[in-house]
């Protein structure tokens, strides 16, 4: 490698061939692949269909003459692109966040000297100093090492520190979560130093290979674009339709061709409701601002109704599904298990002899637990900081038992606000946490002197520090693994004494850290040794350890998850965790909460890379845990589960996440714990970290896609009726049923508040315990086609029955069009009543939505000034109408409605069911 890279490690680059370099291959630095291009993306937001056929409307209004429709239109379909526009590009700015992730600063070795060089400068070939507190500024294969521990987690969603150890050579390929002779771009130097050579810069690194991911991915297509774009299609070929029919009855009645073809036009143009993306737009955005209520922000319109279409949620584990927190909950000694409460680094929580901690004991009295706990601190250097804000309280101190000698003193256990967190290794800092709830304090502990370090490393699977503690005495405190420790243990503590470990102890103990990592738990021992300091000084290896006990540690779930995943499993909505982690703490954890069913299948990266596309996507519907992945991955499941034909929700909080996130028809990540990458990646951003909101993100998504089909129902229902009503009475050879204005003041009354209104019905009741929409399904599903042409079919009828009446009774034109008008706007607006409801007029009550009520009440009164108010009768050709009028007029519009209202009660077999 160094031969490959022309370096010597001694002397590092010259000036001269590090700036050669850095020419020929480029800045150490992430970038998006191409550009952004606002013009592009703005010009890109005319590319849908239903746009499209708005755009000719517009064209074929102007020809018409009918400029405030072409200007309306317009408007419309400039404020939508100026909406996506804004929200797309947005969205691009994930891989400038990505690119802050980059070290600004790198320790490298010049011309045999050490020099700090801006990151961007790193070449391949530059020998790279690293320490703990540095960010690694591109991926290093490492050279030496010393107790060197890197935090992984944004690459690879691991909770738990990886130690580094320069000599391996693996075998290739390996996960990135296993290449420990690697260093990466972007990850954190917890604890040691090390050096190293860079062998990838910018995005050659496994950083950059992210980017990439983020920069090629393409933006799926929701399913509320994809009904909307066949709701446009169908509108199509109904315009070509009555423009075709119009233009031959007409021609056929000896009418002129070019009369007829202006008129069918106009009656297509009608056809399609202007208002509808404004309005699809407006409901969403009002669905938006409730979301950001409940503790999810939305970046993208569509995302909220995408969410009510979801079939699988593939939820990422570490700070998602759990706290990203290292916690100590359970540990054995000679004396029995215990098991502690609390989560996180929040030193609050109890000791209990039972898991399900119902019988709690003072660890004070069990001398065995207070030494496992004093030893464990002991051998370890985190440290619990105090939230930022907020006092921190002590209370009185006094000696703690046999550990006197130590210096320990107990403190007072304190009502901490949140926000504690570690400084160091977060396995140390849990059982530094526990030490805190049994009351001892780390500070006093580790007063005395060190006299000697033995760091942890891959080989010897331990770390030892050796104190003095006066008198030419000291004491050893080691932890580590099970077996490391164990082996060099010839005695044990028991309840205060020591004595020897036999082999049939030796097997016991091993079975009980095989049951507590089979549980998923991480198992660490502890042991200590006592005796002269320079004996103990001189130690190059630890042996005749006396052994204390085992502890057990997990990043646990967080409290409210499970629930939130039962309830969204009972919403027919597959779950699976897709984790970093390895296959049987994943498939622990995840049995725990509830996502593991007993026939579900756990797949590792390694599985995922023997499978070929078709069958991933076979395998993946049946899987419930995705364990030891790649961010390629991750992408690869969102992938297959989208090709099987899922609506899929992609939740995570890392860098490595980003991708998956920007591939799933739904990115969700969270807003605390989250990285920027991720955020800027992701459509919602759960501003709680609670998976419990996705929950409520879920219900309202599906809540707002049965609006968008009831006010499509109502839109296209009107549309039909006003088209219908025309035609008829065209076919028939009679007068004319309706002026142009008023045709066009129909629209404007019916077409807005009371549209509006219906996209703002409330949820329906068992909206969670239906199963989620296909994403197959068109609009016009579940017989909403039906519907719109039978009240569409409906309305025409009480309209020309009302006119025709009026003519047969002998009243004028004016009069009988005034009628027509009236009635068909009344109609209507009974109609948007019937259209909330799949079954009867009367199974929710009209006050579940008051602004319904109050649009509906608004719309009538204006019909009532444009027929009552002389100068508006005068301008749109009406006549003021009698009392006897005007409740023909209702009768008419109503009576149809009440009548189906009654019989869809009856055919249901229930009793009216007014929504909460």
């Amino acid at each position: 490698m160094l031969s490959a890279l022309a370096v010597d490690p001694e002397q590092g680059l010259d000036g001269e061939e590090a700036a050669r370099r850095r020419a020929s291959v480029g800045p150490n630095a992430l970038k998006a692949a191409g550009g952004v291009d606002p013009a592009a993306i703005f010009l890109g937001q005319f590319r849908d269909f239903m746009v499209l056929v708005l755009l000719a409307a517009t064209f074929i209004s102007g020809l018409l003459g009918e400029f405030v429709d072409a200007v309306a239109i317009l408007t419309i379909l400039l404020l939508n692109a100026f909406l996506g526009f804004v929200q797309e590009y947005r969205a691009e700015r994930a891989l400038e966040a990505l690119g802050k992730m980059a070290a600004p600063k790198a320790e490298v070795v010049r011309d045999g000297r050490r020099a700090l060089v801006p990151a961007e400068d790193v070449v391949p070939g530059d020998v790279v100093v690293l320490k703990a507190g540095d960010r690694v500024p591109a991926d290093v294969r490492l050279l030496w090492t010393e107790g060197l521990l890197v935090d992984e987690a944004p690459l690879t969603g691991e909770s738990v520190p990886v130690e580094k150890r320069a000599p391996a050579v693996l075998p290739a390929p390996r996960p990135l979560g296993d290449r420990t002779n690697m260093a990466f771009m972007g990850t954190l130097i917890l604890k040691g130093r090390a050096t190293g050579v860079a062998v990838a810069t910018g995005m050659a690194t496994e950083m950059g290979k992210i980017a990439d991911l983020i920069a090629l991915t393409e933006e799926t297509d929701t399913p509320l674009k994809r009904r909307i774009r066949h709701l446009g299609r169908v509108l199509v070929w109904i315009a070509v339709a009555l423009t075709a029919a119009v233009t031959g009855l007409g021609v056929l009645d000896g009418y002129p061709f070019e009369e007829m073809f202006l008129l069918g036009v106009t009656l297509a143009v009608a056809a399609i409701p202007e208002g509808l993306p404004t309005i699809v737009t407006v409901v969403l955005a009002l669905g938006v601002s409730r979301m950001q209520k409940k503790k999810a922000l939305v970046r993208r319109l569509p995302a909220v109704e995408t969410l009510g279409s979801t079939t699988f949620i593939g939820t990422d584990k570490t700070g998602t599904l759990t706290l990203n927190r290292m916690t100590l909950v359970q540990g054995r000694t000679a004396g029995g298990a215990f098991f502690v409460s609390g989560s996180g680094y929040r030193p609050e929580g109890g000791f209990f002899l039972d898991p399900e901690r119902t019988a709690p004991f003072d660890p004070e009295e069990r001398p065995e637990v207070m030494a496992l706990l004093t030893y464990g601190v002991l051998a370890s250097e985190a440290r619990l900081l105090p939230p930022e804000t907020g006092d921190r309280t002590e209370g009185p101190k006094r000696p703690a038992g046999r550990f006197r000698w130590l210096g320990l003193r107990r403190k007072a256990r304190e009502a901490a606000p949140s926000g504690w967190r570690i400084d160091g290794d977060p396995t140390e800092g849990a059982i530094v946490v526990a030490a805190r709830k049994a009351g001892l304090d780390e500070e006093a502990l580790r007063r005395r002197k060190r006299a000697k370090v033995l760091p942890f490393d891959s080989v010897r699977r331990r770390m030892s520090i050796v104190y003095e503690v006066g008198g030419g005495r000291g004491v050893l405190a080691a932890k580590g693994a099970f077996e490391a420790i164990l082996d060099r243990s010839a005695a044990i503590f028991d309840g205060g004494a020591v004595r020897r470990l036999g082999d049939a102890e030796r097997r016991r103990w091993a079975e009980e850290a095989e049951a507590m990592a089979a549980a998923g738990l991480r198992v660490l021992a502890v042991a200590y040794r006592e005796g002269p300091l320079e004996r103990l000084r001189g130690l190059e290896d630890e042996a005749e350890l006396v052994f204390v006990g085992l502890v057990g540690l997990i990043d646990p779930p967080r409290p409210d998850v499970p629930a939130a995943i039962r309830t969204v499993q009972a919403a027919h909505i597959r779950v699976a965790m897709i984790t970093g982690d390895h296959r049987e703490t994943a498939r622990a954890i995840a049995a725990d909460l509830g996502i593991l069913r007993p026939t579900g299948r756990v797949l590792t990266g390694e599985d995922l890379r023997r499978l070929d596309g078709k069958a991933l996507s076979r395998l993946a519907v049946e899987t419930d845990v995705f364990a030891r992945v790649a961010p390629e991955d991750k992408l690869r499941i969102v992938q297959a589960l989208r090709a099987a034909g899922h609506i899929v929700a992609m939740t995570g909080d890392g860098t490595n996440d980003a991708p998956a996130l920007k591939a799933a028809d739904i990115g969700i990540a969270m807003g605390q714990s989250g990285t920027e990458v991720a955020k800027e990646a992701a459509d919602v951003v759960l501003l709680d970290d609670h998976f419990a909101t996705i929950e409520a993100a879920v219900e309202e998504g599906r809540t707002i896609y049965e609006n968008v089909r009831k006010f499509v129902r109502y839109l296209l229902a009107s549309n039909v009726a006003e088209i219908m009503v025309m035609l008829v009475a065209f076919a028939l050879k009679w007068p004319v049923p309706l002026t142009p204005l008023m045709i066009l003041w129909i629209n404007l009354v019916t077409d807005g508040l009371p549209a509006l209104a219906l996209g703002l019905d409330p949820m329906e009741r068992d909206v969670m315990n239906r199963p989620p929409i296909s994403p197959s399904e068109s609009l016009f599903a579940r017989g909403l086609g039906w519907k719109i042409l039978s009240r569409g079919a409906l309305i025409t009828g009480v309209t020309l029955w009302a006119f025709s009446e009026r003519l047969a009774a002998g009243a004028p034109l004016g009069e009988a069009q005034t009628v027509a008008f009236a009635t068909l706007i009344v109609a209507q607006l009974v109609h948007v009543f019937d259209a909330r409801n799949e079954r009867s007029l009367f199974d929710r009550s009209p006050l579940d939505n008051v602004p319904l009520v109050l649009s509906v009440l608004v719309s009538f009164a204006l019909v009532v000034l444009v027929i009552a108010w002389p100068p508006a009768a005068r301008i749109f050709g009406a006549v003021p109408l009698s009392a006897e009028d005007w409740l023909r007029v209702i009768g008419y519009s109503a009576a149809p409605f009440v009548l189906l209202g009654l019989f869809g009660r009856l055919s249901s077999g229930r009793p009216a069911r007014p929504e909460a």
